[in-house]
């Protein structure tokens, strides 16, 4: 079984004040760079990670690690343009592709190592979606690879949530723990709340 890891870090990150999300330090490391060894560490398979055209210090950041940069020229138009990229890198013997979004910092390797693990394709199933604790739905989430053309046609920044919705009777739902599935960070405001949080649990 061929799955993939997709990282999708092309977003321009508008709420930051000039600062970048992605290179918010998480432990000692940047955030995209852990995100980017949290993947390479659950599978043997590629992981491929969307880019603003280089040079950018987002590309910096993982230049060492053994992760295939995928540039989008139009990342300015939207999360979709990132997904379409990203699905044309992929290897024509992929069965199916988890996307990770690179601004969640809760994620864990044991959270993507139990989405990946949730996944079988002898079943009817066309995708499995990590949620939270108590079953809100959020990410990653592994499509199949027989989907990949309608996520291919999609435009803006809506991301899949359409083809989600029309799928949602195929979808496996994988908990993990806490908001892991949910939590993302836009603003200065919210990575400090985060950061205080984490101090005091």
């Amino acid at each position: 079984m061929m799955v993939p890891i997709l990282i999708l870090a092309a977003g321009s990150a508008r709420r930051m004040q000039g600062r970048d999300k992605l290179l918010e330090d998480v432990d000692g490391t940047a955030l995209l760079r852990r995100t980017v060894q949290n993947a390479l560490a659950v599978t043997q398979a590629p992981v491929f990670v969307t880019l603003p055209p280089c040079p950018h210090p987002r590309a910096g950041a993982i230049a060492d690690l053994n992760a295939r940069i995928v540039e989008v020229p139009d990342a300015a138009s939207g999360m979709n343009a990132s997904i379409a990229a990203g699905l044309g890198a992929l290897p024509a013997t992929a069965h199916a592709v988890m996307i990770v979004l690179a601004d969640m910092p809760d994620l864990t390797r044991a959270d993507l190592r139990r989405v990946l693990d949730a996944v079988d394709l002898n079943t009817d199933s066309k995708i499995w979606r990590a949620t939270t604790a108590t079953g809100e739905p959020g990410h990653p989430i592994v499509f199949r690879s027989d989907i990949w053309p309608h996520l291919r046609a999609l435009r803006g920044d809506t991301g899949a949530r359409d083809i989600v919705r029309q799928l949602r009777s195929q979808t496996v739902w994988v908990p993990l723990p806490g908001n892991h599935a949910r939590t993302d960070l836009d603003t200065p405001e919210a990575w400090a709340a985060w950061r205080a949080n984490r101090r005091f649990t």
